[in-house]
């Protein structure tokens, strides 16, 4: 026992689990500074009162029940109803306000008194994993509605006018896409935000594909979207302190109200004056570089290569209509998302050379798009004015850094994937005459 104990992979994980608990009881302490309650809490709340997104708490219940038979499955879904019923007739009659989700929360937490109490060995240690899975998804959206917060709160200016100057060098995307959006009627925006919305969702449908085997195999697989997922939204708050950015929508937007330079989104392009710091206010979030949205919609395009025909024409929808929306809305500029794809495909690499080793070719890939994220976030803080000013030359050379990175995960993943073996035709065997 204390031998498996000391294994550095358990190691490791204990450090994680040490540090995620760390991370989660700060964002409570830094919540209650600020008068409201933090993810704990709020948590806590969901298992008695309306939740915030009962689709979230089937999603993450979901993922917890790749670990279950078939068997298991239909009673933790019958149980989930049957408590969410219960709850919405209680709530109709009490006049309170109607969510779904709380029998889905309870089936998780089932789950894990299960686990501890009535399962041992690997059957526990496997369970445990789909418990901490399913409310890694549900911590992950609690924490992080926490942290965007204490942005508002700890940043009180922004560097929008550095980031909308540097735009000009790729002409101003969120400007143009937002005239088209607009052109586009009611019909398109509401597509678009039911995608920018449920992306949780589709994360959650790639990654029950891929772990669509670990009730059969008793094992998780090496690496998944989940993994991925999770990381970008550990990482991306911490630039978002470093580089706070509200977006176009409230820096130059009416939904900036008196903080805005002006009413100009979607219509007028912001002027090539001297980029300044500018206060704003303590409600706006600073999430915006880079864009995580952008960031989880590419982990989706990624995960969903090896899945079936719809799989990956459902994540390439869902890329091409979260970019739509991000830089459409005007929750985006399109340095936002040039740093969003970069951030992902680094962490993305990263994770993988974790899981098949740290050759040569893994750790250079992942210090190239290290290199080329922060050089991305120096050009737009110190290199604006020049930028807006040659576009003709910083504009390629922004694509040129991206689509180097793109090209060398593409390399790199080819040497990871499998070689599938040639299909071998039988010979052709001589006629009895």
């Amino acid at each position: 026992m204390l031998a498996a104990l000391r294994r550095p992979r358990v190691i490791l994980w204990t450090a994680a689990v040490v540090v995620a608990l760390g991370f989660i009881v700060a964002l409570e302490i830094a919540a209650r500074h600020y008068g409201v309650p933090g993810p704990i809490t709020n948590q806590a709340r969901e298992v008695i009162f309306a939740p915030k997104s009962g689709p979230l708490l089937y999603a993450s219940m979901g993922l917890m029940m790749v670990v279950l038979t078939w068997r298991e499955r239909f009673i933790a879904v019958g149980v989930a109803v049957g408590i969410d019923l219960v709850f919405f007739l209680v709530r109709w009659l009490v006049d309170a306000r109607m969510m779904f989700g709380n029998g889905a929360l309870w089936v998780i937490l089932g789950c894990a008194v299960i686990a501890v109490t009535r399962r041992t060995g690997n059957e526990r240690v496997l369970l445990l994993k789909g418990v901490g899975l399913g409310l890694l998804l549900v911590a992950g959206r609690k924490t992080g509605d926490t942290w965007l917060l204490i942005t508002s709160k700890t940043r009180p200016v922004v560097l929008d006018q550095y980031v909308a100057t540097a735009d000009h060098a790729l002409g101003n995307p969120s400007w143009v896409v937002g005239r088209i959006i607009r052109a586009s009627g009611p019909v398109g925006s509401h597509v678009l935000d039911w995608v920018y919305i449920q992306l949780a969702v589709a994360a959650v449908a790639v990654a029950l594909y891929q772990l669509r085997h670990v009730a059969r195999d008793r094992r998780f697989p090496g690496h998944h979207l989940v993994r991925t997922f999770l990381v970008i939204g550990l990482l991306g708050p911490g630039i978002y302190m470093i580089f706070p950015v509200v977006g176009p929508i409230f820096a130059y937007g009416g939904d900036g109200g008196q903080w805005a330079v002006a009413n100009l989104w979607p219509d007028t392009p912001p002027p090539m004056n001297l980029p300044q710091h500018m206060p704003f206010n303590e409600i706006t979030p600073r999430n915006c570089m880079p864009s995580l949205h952008t960031a989880w919609a590419t982990s989706i395009f990624i995960h969903s290569r090896r899945g079936p025909r719809a799989l990956r024409y459902a994540g390439t929808f869902w890329l091409i209509a979260t970019l739509g929306a991000t830089l459409g809305f005007g929750y985006h500029y399109g340095a936002d998302i040039v740093a969003g794809v970069v951030f992902t495909l680094t962490i993305e690499s990263a994770l993988r050379a974790y899981d098949r080793g740290w050759e040569r070719s893994n750790v250079q890939l992942v210090v190239h798009g290290a290199v080329v994220f922060t050089a991305l976030l120096v050009s737009y803080r110190y290199l604006p004015t020049e930028m807006a000013d040659y576009p003709w030359v910083f504009g390629p050379l922004i694509i040129l850094s991206m689509v180097s990175v793109i090209y060398g995960y593409m390399r790199v993943n080819r040497a990871w994937e499998p070689k599938t073996a040639p299909v071998l035709k039988p010979e052709p065997q001589p006629e009895l005459v």
